[in-house]
């Protein structure tokens, strides 16, 4: 891991319909994600929030579908240019969310800094809609898709380059709700994915050896987009589209550990935090307490 990392907060709200999630960054930051880092000897400087400006009043592009597309195009432009100076600077970018979409500025920033991107999806979701499989039109159900160049123009050409990834270096870790299209896709396009069967049974452990043996010669820079929504309920309430059945607290922080043994990751963000929907903060406490896992943290 790099020792200077820079934090950038994303209040965006624009992917989805329920209000709060922008209020994500502060409540990462208020569970003292910076002393935290810096505990455990980071040079870390947060660059603050960036400006996403406001949701639009009526709904744009009805015929594709995509809500709020204008708005979120915007503002991950912005971030997509935020990343790409921290990752020319030399320091490890860490995104705080805001919804997941996201994460399309954030790919978009670091990605150009790469041959061959390798990306883990922790996510309960596989976020592979575009506008014509999409049920419900939120942009923050398509990160992954407009990484791989797929959906709207306006989104999968940010920064000027399409697509961000390649399917074959993509990794889905506690995956449980798929939409058809997205099965389909991962199909199609043979993307590795552990859905929480493949947990359940084999074990957080085989998981990750097997997704640090899959980067192996493969990837030479490795992206962790991590939702809160991929762990359970139970250990992290405060997200906008929960599922039970998840990741549990204790296998979130084994993974964490391991990929941090394996210096494998380059960048990272923590998303989908909503202090409306948490308990007394308890969301955004469990990512920051993951980050110090990420980071290199231990018990003894």
């Amino acid at each position: 891991m790099k020792k200077k990392i820079s934090i950038i907060g994303v209040p965006m709200d624009f992917g989805q319909t329920r209000r709060g999630v922008d209020m994500g960054p502060s409540a990462i930051r208020y569970a003292n994600a910076v002393e935290r880092l810096e505990s455990l000897h980071y040079e870390v400087e947060d660059l603050g929030d960036i400006d996403v400006g406001k949701r639009a009043s009526v709904e744009e592009d009805a015929s594709e579908k995509l809500k709020n597309l204008k708005a979120a195009a915007a503002g991950n432009e912005k971030l997509a240019l935020k990343v790409d100076e921290t990752v020319k600077e030399g320091a490890f970018p860490l995104i705080l969310g805001g919804d997941h979409s996201i994460a399309i500025g954030t790919l978009a920033g670091v990605a150009k800094h790469y041959e061959n991107l390798g990306v883990i999806w922790y996510d309960a979701h596989g976020d592979l809609n575009t506008g014509e499989t999409s049920p419900s039109g939120n942009i923050h159900g398509m990160p992954l898709a407009v990484s791989l160049g797929l959906g709207h123009s306006t989104l999968t050409n940010i920064m000027g380059y399409s697509p961000k990834v390649k399917p074959e270096n993509i990794v889905i870790i506690g995956a449980r709700c798929l939409d058809e299209g997205e099965k389909d896709l991962i199909k199609k396009l043979g993307i590795k994915v552990f859905t929480m069967h493949e947990i359940d049974r084999l074990g957080m452990t085989k998981v990750i050896e097997e997704t640090i043996q899959y980067f192996e010669g493969r990837a030479d820079g490795v992206h962790l987009s991590l939702d809160l929504d991929g762990l359970d309920p139970i250990d992290a309430p405060g997200v906008g589209t929960p599922v039970i059945g998840g990741i549990s607290y204790r296998e979130s922080h084994l993974a964490m550990e391991m990929l941090a043994e394996a210096e494998l990751i380059t960048s990272a963000e923590f998303v989908e935090v909503n202090p409306i929907l948490d308990e007394r903060n308890k969301t955004a406490i469990v990512a920051v307490e993951l980050m110090g896992s990420l980071f290199g943290e231990k018990l003894l």
